[in-house]
């Protein structure tokens, strides 16, 4: 049912199965009589959330899916694309607060969500230095990030990660994150780690927009011994508080850039 849902646009589970429910090539397909029941909406769900949350039986499906377009010979394996695409999270983007300003312990807080996302803040062993916290969460989804990737609008989301072979468009791997730049390139080293390791494919050039030109990732890439084909993102003017290039000063004399602090 969800391949059908997919290949036809049915986007709502409510709506793929009362179209189930009616199509009778839509039954044939789903292995389902006339008289046998659909399956309710609610299936889904619960099956996402709660039946096979902790499993890895819906990434055993997608591998063994993509084992068979290998096996087809759809997956050439030299070039790779990676992008991503913001899905809206369901939390209000009228409610944001700052980190320090939520009681996390307060009833109504106690959710699943909440619940792993204070499980994965304990979890870490020290914070990471090139990753900011956030200014922004959601009181109801705050795994979710402040982001106004998507349609320019300011919400909620998360960022739905693609690793595609170039060669028929064929998705490789698919990893999740909050719709952070900085966990976006994460999960591109994820993915390129795991497809490795799952189907040792291991691409001889990766193309992607400038959002993962950034020097340490593309250095990560060349070490790996996989060209970028990748845009060189321009940090050179900053407005986070760190001087910009034009603010060092060449000494000719000394063959040196010189800070503007005079530090080096």
């Amino acid at each position: 049912m969800l391949i059908v849902g997919y290949c036809y646009g049915l986007r709502s589970e409510r709506r793929l199965a009362q179209e189930v429910e009616l199509h009778l090539a839509y039954r044939w397909f789903c292995r389902l009589d006339l008289d046998d029941k659909v399956p309710h909406h609610s299936t889904f769900s619960e099956n996402r959330l709660n039946r096979f949350r902790q499993s890895d039986v819906l990434r055993h499906i997608f591998e063994r899916v993509v084992v068979a377009c290998m096996a087809a010979g759809l997956v050439k394996g030299e070039g790779f694309a990676v992008d991503a695409s913001v899905m809206e999270a369901n939390a209000s983007r009228y409610h944001g607060k700052a980190p320090d300003e939520i009681e996390w312990s307060e009833p109504e807080r106690q959710t699943r969500a909440v619940k792993e996302y204070l499980a994965a803040l304990e979890a870490v062993a020290e914070p990471n230095p090139d990753r900011q916290p956030p200014k922004v969460v959601s009181p109801s989804d705050p795994c979710s990030a402040w982001t106004a990737k998507a349609n320019k609008r300011v919400q909620f989301g998360y960022g739905l990660n693609y690793l595609i072979d170039v060669e028929n468009a064929v998705i490789v791997d698919v990893e999740a994150t909050p719709a952070r730049t900085y966990d976006e390139v994460e999960a591109a080293k994820t993915m390129l780690d795991r497809t490795e390791l799952r189907f040792d494919l291991k691409p001889k050039r990766l193309a992607a927009d400038t959002a993962y030109g950034t020097g340490r990732f593309l250095g990560w890439l060349v070490g790996r011994q996989v060209a970028p084909h990748i845009p060189v993102r321009d940090a050179s003017e900053r407005e986070d508080g760190t001087f910009s290039r034009s603010d060092f000063r060449w000494n000719k004399r000394r063959g040196v850039y010189v800070c503007p602090n005079v530090k080096c």
